[in-house]
């Protein structure tokens, strides 16, 4: 099973969305990947509150996937994640650079980088539509390869 690790600030909103949103995708399709999420700051995520956001929550409740009541608590970044991850991509380049060039430096380039703001500067329906997206064509490449 090939793994795939999504990165966010606080694994709270964006790489849990990407993290369940891609295994029902990649279950469906039959495809041997599997996702896992992590942040890598979630001291800054002082206002988040329980296991998962409840934006990523009903986002995936509307597209009929549920979310597990014990649902697991957001977890930080470590060196073992990046290790054992065949892919691992970061939500917002500009938020998500500086902090791995901060944190884990030696894995700034073997990461790939999207486009998707948090919900101060973009609102969830346009965030988690393009997360949406981006896995969709990810699919598409991972069907392919």
């Amino acid at each position: 099973m090939n793994k795939i690790l999504f990165l966010c600030t606080g694994n709270y909103y964006r790489s849990r969305f990407a993290e369940h949103l891609f295994n029902w995708l990649a279950n469906k399709q039959g495809l041997d990947w599997q996702a896992d999420s992590r942040g890598l700051a979630l001291e800054r995520g002082v206002n988040n509150v329980g296991a998962i956001s409840r934006h990523a929550a009903e986002a995936l409740a509307l597209r009929l996937i549920s979310v597990p009541n014990n649902e697991r608590f957001p977890q930080q970044a470590s060196e073992q994640d990046f290790q054992a991850a065949a892919r691992i991509i970061a939500l917002d380049e500009l938020e998500h650079r500086p902090l791995m060039n901060e944190r884990f430096p030696q894995w700034v380039d073997a990461i790939e980088y999207w486009l998707v703001h948090d919900i101060d500067k973009t609102s969830a329906l346009e965030a988690l539509g393009q997360i949406e997206k981006n896995l969709l064509q990810l699919m598409e490449q991972l069907t392919q390869s």
